[in-house]
Protein backbone atom coordinates (compact mmCIF):
# COMPACT_ATOMS: atom_id res chain seq x y z
CA UNK A 1 0.00 0.00 0.00
CA UNK A 2 1.10 3.38 -1.03
CA UNK A 3 0.72 5.91 1.44
CA UNK A 4 0.35 9.63 0.50
CA UNK A 5 -0.15 12.52 3.06
CA UNK A 6 -1.73 15.80 1.96
CA UNK A 7 -0.62 19.08 3.79
CA UNK A 8 -2.85 22.06 3.12
CA UNK A 9 -2.31 24.92 4.64
CA UNK A 10 -5.32 27.37 3.82
CA UNK A 11 -6.33 29.79 6.53
CA UNK A 12 -10.48 30.04 5.46
CA UNK A 13 -12.94 27.35 5.64
CA UNK A 14 -13.77 26.42 2.69
CA UNK A 15 -10.27 27.60 0.82
CA UNK A 16 -8.81 27.36 -2.67
CA UNK A 17 -5.61 25.23 -0.83
CA UNK A 18 -7.56 22.70 0.24
CA UNK A 19 -9.52 22.65 -3.47
CA UNK A 20 -5.91 22.37 -4.96
CA UNK A 21 -4.81 19.96 -2.50
CA UNK A 22 -7.53 17.44 -2.84
CA UNK A 23 -6.98 17.73 -7.15
CA UNK A 24 -3.78 17.03 -6.68
CA UNK A 25 -4.47 13.92 -4.12
CA UNK A 26 -6.97 12.68 -6.63
CA UNK A 27 -4.53 13.33 -9.69
CA UNK A 28 -1.72 11.19 -7.80
CA UNK A 29 -3.89 8.48 -6.84
CA UNK A 30 -4.90 7.89 -10.55
CA UNK A 31 -1.26 8.33 -11.51
CA UNK A 32 -0.09 5.54 -8.38
CA UNK A 33 -3.05 3.51 -9.51
CA UNK A 34 -1.97 3.34 -13.30
CA UNK A 35 1.53 3.01 -11.90
CA UNK A 36 1.24 0.08 -9.96
CA UNK A 37 -2.01 -1.93 -10.69
CA UNK A 38 -3.94 -3.70 -8.14
CA UNK A 39 -2.45 -1.76 -5.55
CA UNK A 40 -3.77 0.48 -3.18
CA UNK A 41 -3.34 4.11 -2.03
CA UNK A 42 -4.12 5.49 1.17
CA UNK A 43 -4.37 9.34 1.20
CA UNK A 44 -4.57 11.13 4.33
CA UNK A 45 -5.12 14.64 4.84
CA UNK A 46 -3.52 17.29 7.41
CA UNK A 47 -5.02 20.33 7.56
CA UNK A 48 -3.02 22.78 9.69
CA UNK A 49 -5.56 25.72 10.25
CA UNK A 50 -7.11 23.31 13.15
CA UNK A 51 -3.63 23.14 15.20
CA UNK A 52 -2.53 26.47 14.20
CA UNK A 53 -2.04 26.99 18.02
CA UNK A 54 -0.54 23.80 18.69
CA UNK A 55 2.22 24.74 16.07
CA UNK A 56 3.17 27.86 17.26
CA UNK A 57 2.85 25.91 21.23
CA UNK A 58 5.62 23.74 19.97
CA UNK A 59 7.48 26.61 18.40
CA UNK A 60 7.78 27.79 22.02
CA UNK A 61 7.84 24.75 24.35
CA UNK A 62 9.36 21.57 21.92
CA UNK A 63 6.59 20.01 23.34
CA UNK A 64 4.31 18.94 20.54
CA UNK A 65 0.06 18.08 21.53
CA UNK A 66 -1.80 15.59 20.39
CA UNK A 67 -3.47 17.03 17.35
CA UNK A 68 0.53 18.44 16.28
CA UNK A 69 1.84 15.16 17.48
CA UNK A 70 -0.60 13.04 14.67
CA UNK A 71 -0.47 15.34 12.24
CA UNK A 72 3.70 15.03 12.54
CA UNK A 73 3.41 11.04 12.39
CA UNK A 74 1.49 11.37 8.78
CA UNK A 75 3.79 13.16 7.26
CA UNK A 76 6.72 11.09 8.36
CA UNK A 77 5.48 7.95 7.97
CA UNK A 78 3.95 8.89 4.30
CA UNK A 79 5.67 7.12 1.26
CA UNK A 80 5.30 10.68 -0.57
CA UNK A 81 4.02 14.28 0.62
CA UNK A 82 1.68 17.07 -1.40
CA UNK A 83 2.04 20.38 0.33
CA UNK A 84 -0.46 23.03 -0.32
CA UNK A 85 -0.25 26.77 0.91
CA UNK A 86 -1.23 29.81 0.53
CA UNK A 87 1.43 32.60 -1.39
CA UNK A 88 2.07 35.59 1.27
CA UNK A 89 4.83 38.24 0.95
CA UNK A 90 6.23 36.27 -1.68
CA UNK A 91 6.74 33.04 0.14
CA UNK A 92 4.57 30.11 1.57
CA UNK A 93 2.85 31.02 5.02
CA UNK A 94 3.90 31.66 8.36
CA UNK A 95 1.95 28.95 9.50
CA UNK A 96 3.10 25.84 6.67
CA UNK A 97 6.79 27.33 7.62
CA UNK A 98 5.94 26.81 11.11
CA UNK A 99 4.36 23.27 10.61
CA UNK A 100 8.11 22.63 9.10
CA UNK A 101 9.79 24.31 11.81
CA UNK A 102 8.62 21.62 14.32
CA UNK A 103 8.99 18.75 12.09
CA UNK A 104 12.13 16.57 12.73
CA UNK A 105 14.71 17.93 10.40
CA UNK A 106 15.98 14.31 9.09
CA UNK A 107 12.17 13.48 8.39
CA UNK A 108 11.48 14.27 5.19
CA UNK A 109 14.93 12.63 3.63
CA UNK A 110 14.40 11.09 0.41
CA UNK A 111 10.65 11.95 0.17
CA UNK A 112 9.05 12.27 -2.57
CA UNK A 113 7.13 15.68 -1.90
CA UNK A 114 5.14 17.64 -4.55
CA UNK A 115 5.01 21.22 -4.12
CA UNK A 116 1.57 23.40 -4.38
CA UNK A 117 0.40 27.15 -4.02
CA UNK A 118 -2.30 29.20 -4.27
CA UNK A 119 -2.38 32.87 -4.75
CA UNK A 120 -3.99 36.05 -6.17
CA UNK A 121 -2.53 36.73 -9.21
CA UNK A 122 0.13 34.98 -11.53
CA UNK A 123 2.68 37.27 -10.77
CA UNK A 124 2.96 35.14 -7.33
CA UNK A 125 4.07 31.72 -9.29
CA UNK A 126 7.71 31.79 -8.89
CA UNK A 127 7.13 31.61 -5.54
CA UNK A 128 7.05 27.85 -5.71
CA UNK A 129 10.97 27.32 -7.62
CA UNK A 130 12.05 30.87 -5.68
CA UNK A 131 10.91 30.35 -2.03
CA UNK A 132 9.68 26.74 -1.15
CA UNK A 133 11.95 24.54 -2.92
CA UNK A 134 14.46 25.84 -1.05
CA UNK A 135 13.27 24.80 2.03
CA UNK A 136 12.56 21.50 0.97
CA UNK A 137 16.23 21.04 -0.48
CA UNK A 138 17.44 21.65 3.13
CA UNK A 139 15.45 19.06 4.26
CA UNK A 140 16.60 16.78 1.69
CA UNK A 141 13.39 15.66 0.28
CA UNK A 142 13.08 14.07 -2.89
CA UNK A 143 10.53 17.06 -4.92
CA UNK A 144 8.69 16.02 -8.30
CA UNK A 145 10.06 18.94 -11.45
CA UNK A 146 6.52 19.69 -11.37
CA UNK A 147 4.95 22.56 -9.37
CA UNK A 148 1.26 23.53 -9.43
CA UNK A 149 0.20 27.05 -8.72
CA UNK A 150 -3.08 28.29 -8.99
CA UNK A 151 -4.51 32.12 -9.15
CA UNK A 152 -7.78 33.19 -8.55
CA UNK A 153 -8.11 33.64 -12.73
CA UNK A 154 -7.30 29.47 -12.70
CA UNK A 155 -10.41 28.74 -11.42
CA UNK A 156 -12.88 30.93 -13.61
CA UNK A 157 -12.46 30.90 -17.34
CA UNK A 158 -12.67 27.32 -19.32
CA UNK A 159 -9.25 27.83 -20.66
CA UNK A 160 -7.49 28.18 -17.82
CA UNK A 161 -9.53 26.08 -15.79
CA UNK A 162 -8.17 23.27 -18.74
CA UNK A 163 -4.82 24.54 -18.39
CA UNK A 164 -4.77 24.32 -14.18
CA UNK A 165 -6.05 20.74 -14.96
CA UNK A 166 -3.02 20.00 -16.96
CA UNK A 167 -0.68 21.21 -14.27
CA UNK A 168 -2.56 19.04 -12.27
CA UNK A 169 -2.66 15.76 -14.12
CA UNK A 170 1.28 16.40 -15.09
CA UNK A 171 2.31 16.89 -11.39
CA UNK A 172 0.27 13.51 -10.34
CA UNK A 173 2.65 11.82 -12.87
CA UNK A 174 5.60 13.37 -12.05
CA UNK A 175 4.61 12.31 -7.86
CA UNK A 176 3.99 8.22 -9.04
CA UNK A 177 7.11 8.11 -10.89
CA UNK A 178 9.24 9.52 -7.56
CA UNK A 179 7.63 7.18 -5.39
CA UNK A 180 8.37 4.05 -8.29
CA UNK A 181 11.89 5.56 -8.10
CA UNK A 182 12.36 6.51 -3.98
CA UNK A 183 15.24 5.89 -2.39
CA UNK A 184 13.33 5.96 1.27
CA UNK A 185 13.53 2.89 3.51
CA UNK A 186 11.93 2.88 7.11
CA UNK A 187 13.79 4.92 9.28
CA UNK A 188 15.33 2.38 11.42
CA UNK A 189 18.59 1.42 13.11
CA UNK A 190 20.72 -1.37 11.47
CA UNK A 191 23.21 -3.32 14.11
CA UNK A 192 26.20 -5.04 12.07
CA UNK A 193 26.24 -9.12 12.85
CA UNK A 194 28.37 -9.58 15.72
CA UNK A 195 32.34 -11.04 14.94
CA UNK A 196 32.18 -15.00 16.44
CA UNK A 197 34.41 -15.44 19.58
CA UNK A 198 36.61 -17.85 16.80
CA UNK A 199 37.64 -15.63 14.58
CA UNK A 200 38.47 -12.91 17.16
CA UNK A 201 41.30 -15.45 18.98
CA UNK A 202 42.36 -16.09 15.39
CA UNK A 203 43.52 -12.64 15.09
CA UNK A 204 45.53 -12.92 18.18
CA UNK A 205 48.00 -15.49 16.27
CA UNK A 206 49.10 -13.38 13.52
Amino acid sequence: MTTIAVVSAGLSEPSSTRLLADRLAASAVAAVSVDQPGGTVDVRHVELRPIAHEIVDAMLTGFAAPGLAAAQRTVLEADALVFVTPVFTAGMSGLAKSFLDVLDKDGVTDLPVLLAATGGTARHSLAIDHAFRPVFAYLRAAVVPTGVFAATDDWGSEADSAALDARIRRAGVDLAWAIRASRRTPQQETLAAPTDFASLLGGLGH
